[in-house]
């Protein structure tokens, strides 16, 4: 572990730790519906669609230090970046490694990563996978993967999404919207079936006599080998018995399309995960800038800051996100040329200070390293005596 927080001076336990135990049962293992969320997340194109912008969206943000840093840390800071910014272990590049931990997070409400001391890497565990086992003194005893290998609580980082009843495990954002997939997946799947089977007849057939079941599927199945509803076919009708059709449906495919429904359903679940539709719909739209500035100070950054948190509880390093790289975050160039002209001609910061905001290397002019004096001040900032309206020894 990097930061003993676990060690030093006996800390006073909560009294009521016993009965928050006892509520939570012994051991709080994943939500069994967990299994239901990745099948609509693999099936579902909206949700997988989603999902995968928050994800490969929050892994590209990288990490800093500020200066701030808690006594004890096994790691220096420039090893602690080069696992969270590089290579968290020697099988994963950084993406790979946070993009699966990301996942764990928005489809089970909870990511696990241990961390190997001896050999300074971050290996996640799968959070379906992981059972919490509950304390009454200490508030969690151990994690547990598989019920098999037990993890002490300072080997594990645990980033929690919120849960209004546990304290203990997150809440799959997906739950929310379990309702709306489950309609969204019923649609499909019979929009699917109507045109595999060609559930509604196209054609006819009248016979005066009575036939048997076997004659009748035998001439049904006949004809639609030969004219396959995949291929534009329609299933065939038979009326025997000297039975009349009295009306016959006129619905079609198109008519089965349920496409306001769709999309009213996908816009819902996209403004449920955080994504503002415009985003996904795409397309010229003046709202698309601030809509983006949006998603990533309400959806992407949020989800950041609770895996930042979790970052700074275990290794007691002050973590940052570096944002210079995120356009949605940049303010526009000539609003942030203005800005930064503004405070260099006001006197408030070097040119290469200025510079260094815009992310430019220093320059070596003379000069650059020197506040400038505002031009419109009556006499000299540096020395009052000079400057100003000229003596009256010298108008003679």
């Amino acid at each position: 572990m990097f930061n003993k927080l676990f060690s030093g001076p006996k800390q006073k336990l909560n009294p009521s730790q016993p009965f928050i135990a006892l509520e939570h049962g012994h051991y709080v293992p994943s939500e069994t519906i967990e299994l239901t969320y990745k099948n609509y997340y693999e099936k579902l194109e909206s949700v997988n669609r989603a999902v995968n912008m928050i994800v490969d969206d929050c892994s590209d943000i990288k990490f800093d230090l500020s200066d701030k840093v808690l006594k004890g840390n096994v790691l220096k800071p420039k090893e602690f970046l080069n696992i969270i910014n590089r290579k968290p272990n020697p099988f994963q590049d950084r993406n790979a490694f946070w993009r699966d931990v990301y996942i764990d997070l928005l489809l089970d409400g909870n990511a696990f990563i241990y961390f190997d001391e001896d050999e300074g890497s971050f290996y996640r565990l799968p959070a379906k996978n992981v059972t919490i086992k509950t304390s009454e003194k200490e508030y969690i005893e151990y994690f547990s993967y598989l019920e098999i290998q037990k993890y002490p609580p300072e080997e594990i980082i645990h980033i929690k999404d919120n849960n209004i009843s546990s304290g203990y495990r997150g809440t799959s954002r997906l739950k929310a919207i379990k309702g709306s997939m489950a309609r969204l997946k019923a649609m499909i799947d019979f929009q699917d079936n109507f045109f595999k089977n060609g559930a509604v007849p196209g054609l006819v057939l009248k016979n005066e006599n009575p036939l048997s079941e076997k004659i009748k599927e035998r001439m049904i199945e006949g004809w639609l080998r030969a004219y396959s509803p995949n291929n534009g076919g329609r299933r065939p009708l038979i009326l025997d018995g000297g039975m009349e059709l009295d009306k016959i449906s006129n619905v079609n495919f198109r008519e089965l399309d349920f496409e306001n429904s769709v999309v009213s359903i996908e816009k819902s679940i996209y403004k449920s995960l955080g994504i503002p539709p415009v985003l996904v719909d795409g397309g010229n739209n003046a709202n698309i800038r601030p809509n983006h500035r949006l998603y990533y100070l309400e959806t992407v950054l949020p989800m950041v800051n609770k895996l930042i948190s979790a970052l700074e509880t275990f290794s007691g390093f002050t973590i940052v996100p570096v944002l210079t790289d995120i356009p949605a975050m940049q303010p526009e160039l000539k609003e942030q040329s203005a800005y930064v002209v503004s405070l260099v001609n006001g006197g408030i910061i070097t040119p290469n200070e200025a510079r260094e905001m815009l992310n430019k290397e220093a320059s070596k002019d003379e000069g650059m390293d020197e506040i400038r004096v505002p031009a419109n001040i009556a006499g000299s900032a540096t020395n009052p005596d000079t400057g100003g309206r000229p003596s009256k020894e010298e108008d003679e």
